[in-house]
C-alpha cells in the first residue's frame, strides 16, 4: 500500500508515475499526531484517516477513506444526518467549531468524542472540504483539567509553586512564591538558589537533588530558610512538598526538573515552639517544687530550684543575697551583695552553696545585679562586643564566667523585702534573653526567695 493510502489520501497515481515526495511527509505527519484526524471533501466523502482515528474507533484507513459521511458505520443511522450537518456547516462559518458526538467503534461499541472542525479552502479561496480532529472526551477532559490546574497553581494558588530545572534553578514561579522570595516573577528565573536564600539553601538543594534521582519523598518537609531581601534577611519556615517532573513524550522518563510546592508556616511553628517551651518550663517548675519539698535545709531547696531552672534555659547561674543590715530604700550607702550560690565553673553538677563564708562581691557601679536590686525588677544585658577577646573582657569585668555573653537578673523578694538577686547567664551559642525568659526567671526567683526567707527565719529561731 502506498504512503498516500496508509495516510488515507484518495489521490491515485499511474503505474509509471512516481509518488510525490510530499506524500511520505504528509503520511508521517498524519500518523504521528496524538489526536485522531479525518477529513471530508465538499461532498462529505472521507479523504483522510490517521492511525489515532483507527486506534480509537477500530476502522482502518482502507476501510474509512472513500465512504460518504459516517452513516451506518461510524455513527448510528438515526444520528448520521445531524452529525453530518454539524460537521459540514463549518464550511460556511468562520474559525473552528467544537462538538461532541457519540461515534461507533468497529466492534459495535460507542465512544463519546470531542471534535474540533474547520473548513479547508481551495486555491480559489472557496470551501473545498472539512478537516476534523477528535479525541475521546475523557482524555480531552483530563488534558483540560491538567492545563486548568497548572494555570490555577501559577496564578491563584495560596501557596508557593516553583518549577526547578535539572540545574536547580527556578524555571517558573507563581505570584505567591515570588512574594515569599521577595523578588519579581521574572527576576527570579534562572538564578541560583544561593542568590535568593542565605541560609537553608544546602538543605533545599539536597532535597531537590534527591527528588531528581529517587522521586518524591513520602511526606512534606519543614525547612528553615533565610530569605535575602532589601530589608535584610528574614527567617522563615516553609513546609515543602516535591514532585519529579518527567516528559510524557519520551520513551523513557526524562527528568524535566522538580515541582516544589511550599507554604509559610513560620507563625504556626513559633506558636508551637512557644507552647512546647511553656509546657516544658511549667513541668520543670512542678518537678522542682516536688524535689525542693523533700529538702530539710531551705538553702538546699533554693539550689534545687536553681538547678531545675537551668535545664534548657541558661549555662550558668548565681544567687547573690543582700548583705545584712541593708534594705531597699536605704540612703546610707550602695547595695551590698554577698555570693550565696553558684553553679560549678567546670564540669556540670549541682549548684554550690557559698554563702557561709559571707564574702561580698564587689560589683562596679551600674552592674546589672545592682540595678536589679535597686529597681526591684528584672534586668537583661548582652555583650555588644564583636571579638571573643572583648567578650571575655566584658564578662570578666562583671565577675561572671568568661564565656558569658547574655545575662538576665531577677530580683528575690519575699514578704515585701528584697533578699537578693538571681543571675542567669548564657554563652555565645545561645540567643539573648527575651521578655518571656524574664517571666520564667521571675517565677523561679519567687520560689528561690521563699526558700531563702525560710532559711533566714530558721536561723533566727
Amino acid at each position: 500500500m502506498s504512503a498516500s493510502r496508509r495516510s488515507g489520501t484518495t489521490d491515485e497515481l499511474g503505474p509509471d508515475e512516481p509518488e510525490p515526495a510530499g506524500s511520505d511527509l504528509l503520511a508521517a505527519l498524519l500518523d504521528g499526531m496524538d489526536a485522531a484526524l479525518c477529513a471530508f471533501d465538499a461532498d462529505g466523502v472521507v479523504t483522510h484517516w490517521n492511525r489515532e482515528a483507527e486506534r480509537i474507533l477500530g476502522w482502518s484507513a482502507a476501510e474509512a477513506v472513500g465512504r460518504r459521511g459516517f452513516a451506518g458505520w461510524a455513527v448510528r443511522t438515526a444520528d448520521a444526518e445531524e452529525v453530518e450537518a454539524r460537521l459540514l456547516s463549518v464550511m460556511e462559518a468562520p474559525g473552528r467549531q467544537v462538538h461532541e458526538f457519540a461515534l461507533l467503534t468497529k466492534d459495535g461499541g460507542r465512544v463519546l468524542v470531542r471534535t474540533q472542525s474547520a473548513a479547508v479552502r481551495g486555491a480559489d479561496g472557496k470551501p473545498a472540504g472539512v478537516y476534523c480532529a477528535f479525541s475521546e472526551v475523557h482524555a480531552q477532559i483530563d488534558l483540560e483539567r491538567s492545563i486548568a490546574l497548572s494555570e490555577a497553581l501559577f496564578e491563584d494558588a495560596s501557596w508557593g509553586v516553583v518549577l526547578v530545572d535539572a540545574d536547580l534553578r527556578p524555571a517558573v514561579v507563581n505570584a505567591h512564591a515570588a512574594r515569599a522570595l521577595g523578588i519579581g516573577r521574572t527576576a527570579v528565573l534562572g538564578r541560583p538558589l544561593g542568590e535568593l536564600l542565605s541560609q537553608g539553601v544546602e538543605e533545599l538543594e539536597s532535597a531537590l537533588t534527591h527528588v531528581l534521582a529517587e522521586g518524591a519523598p513520602p511526606a512534606p518537609a519543614e525547612m528553615w530558610v533565610s530569605v535575602r531581601s532589601a530589608e535584610g534577611e528574614k527567617r522563615r519556615c516553609w513546609r515543602s512538598g516535591f514532585v519529579r517532573l518527567a516528559s510524557p513524550l519520551a520513551e523513557e522518563p526524562v527528568p524535566l526538573g522538580v515541582g516544589w510546592l511550599f507554604q509559610d508556616v513560620t507563625e504556626a511553628k513559633h506558636t508551637e515552639q512557644e507552647a512546647n517551651l511553656l509546657r516544658f518550663r511549667a513541668n520543670q517548675l512542678h518537678r522542682a517544687a516536688r524535689a525542693a519539698a523533700e529538702c530539710e535545709d531551705p538553702g538546699e531547696a533554693a539550689t534545687v530550684h536553681l538547678d531545675f531552672a537551668l535545664a534548657g534555659f541558661a549555662d550558668h547561674a548565681l544567687i547573690d543575697r543582700v548583705a545584712t543590715g541593708w534594705s531597699a530604700g536605704d540612703d546610707d550607702g550602695p547595695v551590698r551583695l554577698v555570693r550565696a550560690v553558684t553553679t560549678p565553673a567546670g564540669a556540670p553538677g549541682p549548684s554550690l552553696l557559698t554563702g557561709k563564708a559571707g564574702l561580698p562581691v564587689r560589683y562596679a557601679e551600674g552592674h546589672p545585679a545592682l540595678q536589679c536590686v535597686e529597681r526591684a525588677g528584672s534586668v537583661r544585658a548582652s555583650s555588644g562586643e564583636s571579638t571573643p577577646e572583648r567578650k571575655r573582657e566584658w564578662a570578666t569585668a562583671r565577675q561572671w564566667p568568661p564565656d558569658s555573653v547574655h545575662a538576665l537578673c531577677a530580683v528575690l523578694r519575699s514578704r515585701g523585702r528584697t533578699l537578693g538577686v538571681v543571675t542567669f547567664l548564657r554563652g555565645a551559642g545561645r540567643s539573648q534573653f527575651e521578655r518571656t525568659d524574664a517571666t520564667y526567671a521571675e517565677d523561679v526567683a519567687v520560689r528561690i526567695a521563699t526558700a531563702l526567707d525560710l532559711e533566714g527565719l530558721a536561723a533566727r529561731t
